[in-house]
């Protein structure tokens, strides 16, 4: 079974969906360090924190998703 690294790795260069994921979730990461370099955050800006984090857990959610079903296909074609 390939490492976890190597794995993510194989799947961000071969599988779409996966890598427009990752992107959507490094977007959605850039936009929380920049709201957390604010030292106050208006009623919008903590509403907007908490739903990029809840939408970052669900395109990480996904994203573990696909690497489990290639981690299933590695495992079963040895």
């Amino acid at each position: 079974m390939p490492d976890t690294q190597a794995l993510k790795e194989h799947v961000l260069q071969t599988d779409t969906e996966y890598r427009e994921l990752y992107d959507a979730h490094h977007e959605l990461e850039v936009r929380l360090q920049a709201l957390a370099s604010k030292h106050y955050l208006s009623d919008a800006e903590q509403l907007e924190e908490t739903t990029i984090k809840k939408r970052k857990l669900q395109l990480k959610d996904r994203m573990e998703d696909i690497l489990r079903r290639y981690r299933e296909g590695v495992a079963a074609s040895t």
